[in-house]
Protein backbone atom coordinates (compact mmCIF):
# COMPACT_ATOMS: atom_id res chain seq x y z
CA UNK A 1 0.00 0.00 0.00
CA UNK A 2 1.63 3.59 -1.03
CA UNK A 3 2.13 5.87 1.51
CA UNK A 4 3.22 9.85 1.49
CA UNK A 5 6.42 10.76 2.28
CA UNK A 6 8.35 13.75 2.61
CA UNK A 7 12.21 13.51 0.62
CA UNK A 8 15.15 15.08 2.52
CA UNK A 9 18.17 14.57 0.51
CA UNK A 10 19.29 13.13 -2.87
CA UNK A 11 21.48 10.20 -2.22
CA UNK A 12 24.92 8.78 -3.58
CA UNK A 13 23.35 7.19 -6.17
CA UNK A 14 20.91 10.07 -7.12
CA UNK A 15 17.84 8.34 -5.48
CA UNK A 16 15.64 10.67 -2.77
CA UNK A 17 16.26 9.57 0.67
CA UNK A 18 13.65 10.37 3.72
CA UNK A 19 15.06 11.22 6.94
CA UNK A 20 14.16 7.63 8.17
CA UNK A 21 15.99 6.60 5.11
CA UNK A 22 13.40 5.11 2.80
CA UNK A 23 15.07 5.06 -0.57
CA UNK A 24 12.66 6.83 -3.40
CA UNK A 25 14.10 6.53 -6.61
CA UNK A 26 12.56 9.38 -8.75
CA UNK A 27 12.00 11.94 -6.18
CA UNK A 28 13.82 15.14 -5.41
CA UNK A 29 14.92 17.12 -1.83
CA UNK A 30 11.76 18.96 -0.89
CA UNK A 31 9.11 17.03 -2.29
CA UNK A 32 6.25 15.27 -0.98
CA UNK A 33 6.02 11.97 -3.01
CA UNK A 34 3.00 9.02 -2.46
CA UNK A 35 5.14 5.61 -2.69
CA UNK A 36 4.80 1.78 -2.02
CA UNK A 37 7.56 0.65 0.11
CA UNK A 38 8.98 -2.68 -1.51
CA UNK A 39 9.61 -5.49 1.19
CA UNK A 40 12.64 -6.88 2.15
CA UNK A 41 14.45 -4.38 0.64
CA UNK A 42 18.12 -2.91 2.35
CA UNK A 43 18.09 -0.19 3.00
CA UNK A 44 14.18 0.61 2.85
CA UNK A 45 13.12 1.14 -0.75
CA UNK A 46 9.84 2.69 -2.17
CA UNK A 47 8.66 2.68 -5.70
CA UNK A 48 7.61 6.25 -6.51
CA UNK A 49 3.94 6.70 -7.59
CA UNK A 50 3.06 10.33 -7.78
CA UNK A 51 4.96 13.70 -6.60
CA UNK A 52 2.33 15.47 -4.85
CA UNK A 53 4.15 18.46 -3.98
CA UNK A 54 6.83 18.75 -6.72
CA UNK A 55 10.22 20.45 -6.01
CA UNK A 56 11.30 24.22 -7.85
CA UNK A 57 14.32 22.13 -9.32
CA UNK A 58 12.41 19.48 -11.06
CA UNK A 59 13.01 19.23 -14.68
CA UNK A 60 11.68 17.21 -17.42
CA UNK A 61 14.44 14.82 -18.63
CA UNK A 62 15.00 14.73 -22.24
CA UNK A 63 15.49 10.80 -22.76
CA UNK A 64 12.39 8.50 -23.10
CA UNK A 65 13.48 5.89 -21.77
CA UNK A 66 14.68 7.31 -18.69
CA UNK A 67 12.91 6.01 -15.40
CA UNK A 68 12.66 2.11 -17.03
CA UNK A 69 17.08 1.95 -18.44
CA UNK A 70 19.02 1.75 -15.80
CA UNK A 71 21.77 3.81 -17.41
CA UNK A 72 20.78 7.27 -16.31
CA UNK A 73 20.20 8.15 -12.45
CA UNK A 74 19.30 12.19 -12.63
CA UNK A 75 17.86 13.53 -15.93
CA UNK A 76 15.24 15.36 -13.84
CA UNK A 77 16.89 17.51 -11.55
CA UNK A 78 18.09 21.36 -12.85
CA UNK A 79 21.56 21.65 -13.91
CA UNK A 80 22.65 24.22 -10.84
CA UNK A 81 21.81 21.77 -7.93
CA UNK A 82 22.86 19.10 -10.17
CA UNK A 83 26.40 20.05 -10.09
CA UNK A 84 26.07 20.96 -6.33
CA UNK A 85 24.92 17.30 -5.61
CA UNK A 86 28.01 15.60 -7.77
CA UNK A 87 30.52 18.02 -5.84
CA UNK A 88 29.46 17.05 -2.60
CA UNK A 89 29.88 13.43 -3.79
CA UNK A 90 33.62 14.21 -3.56
CA UNK A 91 33.19 17.05 -0.43
CA UNK A 92 31.55 13.89 1.58
CA UNK A 93 33.91 11.11 0.38
CA UNK A 94 37.12 13.11 1.84
CA UNK A 95 35.02 13.97 4.84
CA UNK A 96 34.46 10.07 5.43
CA UNK A 97 37.91 9.45 5.03
CA UNK A 98 38.82 12.64 7.92
CA UNK A 99 40.50 15.23 4.75
CA UNK A 100 40.33 18.35 4.81
CA UNK A 101 41.20 20.12 1.10
CA UNK A 102 39.89 22.41 -1.18
CA UNK A 103 37.77 21.35 -3.72
CA UNK A 104 36.86 22.97 -7.20
CA UNK A 105 33.30 23.42 -8.54
CA UNK A 106 32.17 20.95 -10.99
CA UNK A 107 33.87 21.16 -14.05
CA UNK A 108 31.62 20.52 -17.31
CA UNK A 109 33.26 17.44 -19.95
CA UNK A 110 29.92 15.87 -21.46
CA UNK A 111 31.37 17.63 -24.55
CA UNK A 112 29.28 16.47 -27.46
CA UNK A 113 28.18 13.24 -25.61
CA UNK A 114 29.82 9.76 -24.87
CA UNK A 115 31.45 8.44 -27.03
CA UNK A 116 31.83 4.23 -26.52
CA UNK A 117 28.77 2.62 -25.08
CA UNK A 118 28.33 -1.11 -24.11
CA UNK A 119 24.91 -2.65 -25.38
CA UNK A 120 23.66 -5.53 -24.55
CA UNK A 121 21.64 -7.95 -26.77
CA UNK A 122 19.02 -10.92 -26.04
CA UNK A 123 16.93 -12.81 -28.89
CA UNK A 124 13.38 -11.33 -29.40
CA UNK A 125 10.15 -13.21 -30.22
CA UNK A 126 11.37 -13.80 -34.00
CA UNK A 127 9.21 -10.35 -35.39
CA UNK A 128 10.32 -7.06 -36.23
CA UNK A 129 12.56 -4.99 -34.11
CA UNK A 130 12.15 -3.36 -32.25
CA UNK A 131 9.33 -5.66 -30.98
CA UNK A 132 10.84 -8.69 -32.23
CA UNK A 133 14.33 -10.09 -33.83
CA UNK A 134 17.17 -9.41 -31.64
CA UNK A 135 17.30 -6.58 -29.26
CA UNK A 136 19.61 -3.94 -28.22
CA UNK A 137 20.15 -1.75 -25.55
CA UNK A 138 20.21 -1.56 -21.55
CA UNK A 139 19.13 -2.87 -18.47
CA UNK A 140 16.50 -1.87 -16.76
CA UNK A 141 17.37 -0.53 -13.01
CA UNK A 142 18.66 -3.09 -10.44
CA UNK A 143 16.85 -5.54 -12.92
CA UNK A 144 18.27 -8.34 -15.72
CA UNK A 145 15.45 -6.93 -18.15
CA UNK A 146 16.30 -5.56 -21.05
CA UNK A 147 14.90 -1.95 -21.95
CA UNK A 148 15.48 -2.06 -25.61
CA UNK A 149 16.23 1.33 -27.38
CA UNK A 150 16.17 3.20 -30.79
CA UNK A 151 19.49 5.03 -29.35
CA UNK A 152 20.91 6.70 -26.46
CA UNK A 153 20.63 10.53 -26.76
CA UNK A 154 23.35 11.19 -24.33
CA UNK A 155 26.21 9.48 -26.67
CA UNK A 156 28.06 11.16 -29.82
CA UNK A 157 25.50 11.21 -32.93
CA UNK A 158 27.80 8.97 -34.60
CA UNK A 159 27.10 6.52 -32.28
CA UNK A 160 22.89 7.20 -32.58
CA UNK A 161 23.06 3.93 -35.34
CA UNK A 162 25.12 1.64 -32.48
CA UNK A 163 21.52 -0.33 -31.22
CA UNK A 164 20.54 -1.26 -34.91
CA UNK A 165 24.86 -2.20 -35.42
CA UNK A 166 24.60 -4.44 -32.09
CA UNK A 167 21.68 -5.75 -33.51
CA UNK A 168 22.84 -7.04 -37.05
CA UNK A 169 26.50 -8.09 -35.87
CA UNK A 170 24.18 -10.50 -33.14
CA UNK A 171 22.55 -12.29 -35.97
CA UNK A 172 25.62 -14.41 -37.00
CA UNK A 173 26.04 -15.19 -33.66
CA UNK A 174 22.21 -16.51 -32.57
CA UNK A 175 20.92 -13.06 -32.14
CA UNK A 176 21.67 -13.30 -28.03
CA UNK A 177 19.96 -16.52 -27.73
CA UNK A 178 21.66 -19.13 -26.61
CA UNK A 179 24.69 -16.46 -25.02
CA UNK A 180 23.43 -12.92 -24.32
CA UNK A 181 26.10 -10.76 -26.19
CA UNK A 182 27.77 -7.59 -24.97
CA UNK A 183 28.19 -5.05 -27.66
CA UNK A 184 31.27 -2.77 -27.33
CA UNK A 185 30.69 0.64 -29.69
CA UNK A 186 33.04 3.30 -29.83
CA UNK A 187 32.88 6.47 -32.02
CA UNK A 188 36.63 7.21 -32.90
CA UNK A 189 37.56 9.94 -35.98
CA UNK A 190 37.50 6.97 -38.59
CA UNK A 191 34.66 5.30 -37.82
CA UNK A 192 33.09 3.04 -35.27
CA UNK A 193 34.99 0.14 -33.64
CA UNK A 194 33.29 -2.94 -32.21
CA UNK A 195 34.13 -5.47 -29.80
CA UNK A 196 31.82 -7.98 -29.47
CA UNK A 197 31.83 -10.28 -25.97
CA UNK A 198 30.04 -13.04 -24.16
CA UNK A 199 29.74 -15.61 -27.14
CA UNK A 200 32.63 -17.68 -27.03
CA UNK A 201 34.11 -19.34 -29.81
CA UNK A 202 32.36 -18.61 -33.18
CA UNK A 203 32.09 -20.49 -36.29
CA UNK A 204 34.33 -20.05 -39.24
CA UNK A 205 31.20 -19.12 -41.28
CA UNK A 206 29.87 -16.71 -38.69
CA UNK A 207 33.06 -15.17 -38.22
CA UNK A 208 33.32 -14.72 -42.19
CA UNK A 209 29.65 -13.19 -42.16
CA UNK A 210 30.46 -10.62 -39.74
CA UNK A 211 33.71 -9.73 -41.88
CA UNK A 212 31.12 -8.84 -44.63
CA UNK A 213 28.50 -6.97 -42.42
CA UNK A 214 31.31 -4.90 -40.70
CA UNK A 215 31.71 -3.46 -44.77
CA UNK A 216 28.09 -3.77 -45.27
CA UNK A 217 27.99 -1.56 -41.56
CA UNK A 218 30.96 0.94 -43.08
CA UNK A 219 32.72 -0.02 -39.49
CA UNK A 220 36.47 1.12 -39.14
CA UNK A 221 37.40 -2.61 -37.13
CA UNK A 222 35.45 -5.47 -35.67
CA UNK A 223 36.81 -7.70 -33.15
CA UNK A 224 35.44 -11.15 -30.93
CA UNK A 225 36.73 -10.91 -27.77
CA UNK A 226 39.20 -8.54 -28.42
CA UNK A 227 40.18 -10.69 -31.46
CA UNK A 228 40.25 -8.45 -34.48
CA UNK A 229 38.46 -9.82 -37.67
CA UNK A 230 39.01 -7.16 -39.32
CA UNK A 231 40.09 -3.82 -39.54
CA UNK A 232 38.95 -1.68 -42.61
CA UNK A 233 40.62 1.05 -41.29
CA UNK A 234 42.44 1.75 -37.90
CA UNK A 235 40.26 3.62 -35.54
CA UNK A 236 42.09 6.79 -34.97
CA UNK A 237 41.21 8.48 -31.65
CA UNK A 238 42.94 12.25 -31.81
CA UNK A 239 45.19 13.09 -28.30
CA UNK A 240 46.76 16.42 -28.62
CA UNK A 241 49.00 15.77 -31.83
CA UNK A 242 49.34 12.19 -31.41
CA UNK A 243 46.74 9.82 -33.02
CA UNK A 244 46.36 6.86 -31.00
CA UNK A 245 44.37 3.32 -32.19
CA UNK A 246 43.86 2.03 -28.66
CA UNK A 247 42.92 -2.04 -28.52
CA UNK A 248 40.53 -3.70 -29.52
CA UNK A 249 37.95 -3.63 -26.40
CA UNK A 250 40.76 -1.74 -24.51
CA UNK A 251 39.73 1.36 -22.22
CA UNK A 252 38.79 4.81 -23.46
CA UNK A 253 37.53 7.68 -21.10
CA UNK A 254 33.70 8.01 -22.02
CA UNK A 255 34.19 11.23 -23.59
CA UNK A 256 36.89 13.22 -25.42
CA UNK A 257 36.30 16.40 -23.88
CA UNK A 258 36.57 14.15 -20.57
CA UNK A 259 40.03 12.92 -21.34
CA UNK A 260 41.43 16.35 -22.81
CA UNK A 261 39.80 18.15 -19.58
CA UNK A 262 41.71 15.21 -17.19
CA UNK A 263 44.92 15.59 -19.32
CA UNK A 264 44.78 19.41 -18.64
CA UNK A 265 44.53 18.96 -14.81
CA UNK A 266 47.07 16.24 -14.69
CA UNK A 267 49.54 18.12 -17.23
CA UNK A 268 49.22 21.09 -14.86
CA UNK A 269 49.17 19.05 -11.65
CA UNK A 270 52.63 18.11 -12.32
CA UNK A 271 53.91 21.70 -13.29
CA UNK A 272 57.62 21.47 -13.87
CA UNK A 273 58.59 18.24 -12.82
CA UNK A 274 61.34 16.51 -15.31
CA UNK A 275 60.79 13.00 -15.42
CA UNK A 276 57.25 11.78 -14.89
CA UNK A 277 55.90 8.17 -14.09
CA UNK A 278 52.70 7.79 -15.10
CA UNK A 279 51.03 4.37 -13.54
CA UNK A 280 47.88 2.62 -14.80
CA UNK A 281 48.79 4.20 -18.25
CA UNK A 282 46.28 2.55 -20.07
CA UNK A 283 47.16 3.15 -23.74
CA UNK A 284 48.60 6.86 -22.97
CA UNK A 285 46.13 9.45 -22.85
CA UNK A 286 48.06 11.27 -19.94
CA UNK A 287 51.57 10.30 -20.88
CA UNK A 288 51.35 11.68 -24.73
CA UNK A 289 49.91 15.16 -23.00
CA UNK A 290 52.83 15.21 -20.47
CA UNK A 291 55.26 14.28 -23.15
CA UNK A 292 54.74 17.14 -24.92
CA UNK A 293 57.12 18.66 -22.00
CA UNK A 294 57.94 15.84 -19.55
CA UNK A 295 59.98 12.72 -20.00
CA UNK A 296 57.55 9.90 -19.32
CA UNK A 297 57.80 6.19 -17.85
CA UNK A 298 54.43 4.62 -18.31
CA UNK A 299 53.41 1.46 -15.98
CA UNK A 300 50.28 -0.75 -17.31
CA UNK A 301 49.43 -4.01 -16.97
CA UNK A 302 48.02 -4.71 -20.47
CA UNK A 303 50.64 -5.23 -23.07
CA UNK A 304 47.88 -4.52 -26.18
CA UNK A 305 47.47 -0.61 -24.70
CA UNK A 306 51.31 -0.38 -24.32
CA UNK A 307 52.13 -1.34 -27.57
CA UNK A 308 49.32 1.08 -28.56
CA UNK A 309 51.04 3.75 -26.71
CA UNK A 310 54.57 2.99 -27.80
CA UNK A 311 53.02 3.20 -31.70
CA UNK A 312 51.32 6.54 -30.96
CA UNK A 313 54.52 8.36 -28.94
CA UNK A 314 56.69 6.42 -32.36
CA UNK A 315 54.37 8.51 -34.92
CA UNK A 316 54.25 11.72 -33.31
CA UNK A 317 57.33 13.91 -33.82
CA UNK A 318 58.56 16.17 -31.19
CA UNK A 319 57.41 14.45 -27.91
CA UNK A 320 59.64 14.05 -25.37
CA UNK A 321 60.69 10.34 -24.41
CA UNK A 322 58.28 7.95 -23.64
CA UNK A 323 59.45 4.64 -21.86
CA UNK A 324 56.81 2.08 -21.07
CA UNK A 325 56.90 -0.88 -18.29
CA UNK A 326 54.41 -3.88 -18.51
CA UNK A 327 53.54 -4.26 -14.70
CA UNK A 328 50.81 -5.73 -12.67
CA UNK A 329 50.33 -2.63 -10.29
CA UNK A 330 48.35 -4.59 -8.01
CA UNK A 331 50.94 -7.48 -7.37
CA UNK A 332 53.49 -5.74 -7.84
CA UNK A 333 53.50 -1.91 -6.79
CA UNK A 334 56.13 0.58 -7.61
CA UNK A 335 58.55 0.51 -4.50
CA UNK A 336 59.49 3.70 -2.72
CA UNK A 337 62.72 3.55 -5.00
CA UNK A 338 61.85 2.92 -7.98
CA UNK A 339 59.44 6.14 -7.37
CA UNK A 340 62.12 8.44 -6.42
CA UNK A 341 63.40 8.20 -9.74
CA UNK A 342 60.98 10.81 -10.92
CA UNK A 343 60.18 13.77 -10.34
CA UNK A 344 56.00 13.41 -10.11
CA UNK A 345 54.00 10.02 -9.96
CA UNK A 346 50.73 10.38 -11.91
CA UNK A 347 48.06 7.42 -11.03
CA UNK A 348 45.08 6.54 -12.53
CA UNK A 349 43.89 3.13 -11.22
CA UNK A 350 40.50 1.18 -11.93
CA UNK A 351 37.13 1.72 -10.40
CA UNK A 352 38.64 -0.15 -7.76
CA UNK A 353 41.38 1.90 -6.72
CA UNK A 354 45.27 1.73 -6.04
CA UNK A 355 45.53 0.79 -2.14
CA UNK A 356 48.45 -1.18 -2.88
CA UNK A 357 50.05 1.94 -5.35
CA UNK A 358 49.07 4.54 -2.86
CA UNK A 359 50.71 2.52 -0.01
CA UNK A 360 54.11 2.96 -1.48
CA UNK A 361 53.92 6.31 -2.89
CA UNK A 362 53.27 7.62 0.78
CA UNK A 363 56.78 6.01 1.48
CA UNK A 364 58.49 7.34 -1.20
CA UNK A 365 60.28 10.85 -1.73
CA UNK A 366 58.52 12.25 -4.59
CA UNK A 367 57.46 15.81 -4.50
CA UNK A 368 54.40 15.95 -6.25
CA UNK A 369 51.69 12.83 -7.19
CA UNK A 370 48.62 13.56 -9.38
CA UNK A 371 45.44 10.91 -8.64
CA UNK A 372 42.91 10.36 -11.03
CA UNK A 373 39.91 8.30 -10.10
CA UNK A 374 36.43 7.46 -11.00
CA UNK A 375 35.07 6.60 -8.16
CA UNK A 376 34.80 9.06 -4.84
CA UNK A 377 35.38 6.43 -2.68
CA UNK A 378 38.33 4.83 -4.02
CA UNK A 379 39.86 8.12 -4.20
CA UNK A 380 39.43 9.18 -0.43
CA UNK A 381 40.64 5.56 0.55
CA UNK A 382 43.96 6.13 -1.53
CA UNK A 383 44.25 10.22 -0.73
CA UNK A 384 44.30 9.11 3.21
CA UNK A 385 47.37 7.22 2.80
CA UNK A 386 49.12 9.59 1.20
CA UNK A 387 47.76 12.13 3.62
CA UNK A 388 49.33 9.70 6.62
CA UNK A 389 52.30 9.34 4.47
CA UNK A 390 52.78 13.43 4.87
CA UNK A 391 51.34 14.28 1.34
CA UNK A 392 49.02 17.60 1.54
CA UNK A 393 45.89 17.32 -0.37
CA UNK A 394 46.16 20.78 -1.82
CA UNK A 395 43.73 20.62 -4.89
CA UNK A 396 40.84 18.47 -5.59
CA UNK A 397 38.90 19.02 -9.06
CA UNK A 398 35.93 17.03 -10.14
CA UNK A 399 35.14 15.98 -13.37
CA UNK A 400 31.46 15.24 -14.81
CA UNK A 401 32.33 13.49 -17.86
CA UNK A 402 29.66 10.89 -16.46
CA UNK A 403 26.62 13.15 -16.75
CA UNK A 404 23.21 12.05 -15.34
CA UNK A 405 24.92 9.39 -13.79
CA UNK A 406 26.26 9.22 -9.98
CA UNK A 407 29.55 8.77 -11.49
CA UNK A 408 32.15 11.75 -11.28
CA UNK A 409 35.96 11.75 -12.14
CA UNK A 410 38.22 13.10 -9.63
CA UNK A 411 41.95 15.08 -10.10
CA UNK A 412 43.75 15.62 -6.73
CA UNK A 413 47.34 17.15 -6.71
CA UNK A 414 48.90 16.12 -3.65
CA UNK A 415 52.77 17.77 -2.53
CA UNK A 416 55.16 16.62 0.03
CA UNK A 417 56.42 19.68 2.18
CA UNK A 418 60.02 20.36 2.23
CA UNK A 419 61.26 17.76 -0.34
CA UNK A 420 63.02 18.97 -3.47
CA UNK A 421 61.08 20.74 -6.48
Amino acid sequence: MSETMEIARLGLRGDGVTADGVVVPGALPGETVRAEPEEGTRPPRARLDAVLTASPDRITPFCPYFGTCGGCAIQHLAAAPYAAWKRDLVVGALARAGIEAPVAPLVDAHGSGRRRITLHVRAGDGGRPPNGGPQAGFMAARSHALVAIDHCPITESALHRAPEVARVLSRPLGGGGGKPLDVQVTATATGLDVDIRGHGPASERARQTLVLLAGDLDLARLSLHGEVLIARRPPEIPVGRSRLVPPAGGFLQATAEGEATLARLVVEGVAKAKRVVDLFSGAGAFSLALAEAHTVHAVEGEEGALKALDRAFRETPGLRTVTTERRDLFRRPLLAPELDRHDAVVFDPPRAGAEAQSARIAESKVPVVVGVSCDAGSFARDAALLVRGGYRLEAVTPVDQFRHSPHVEIVGVFKRPGKRR
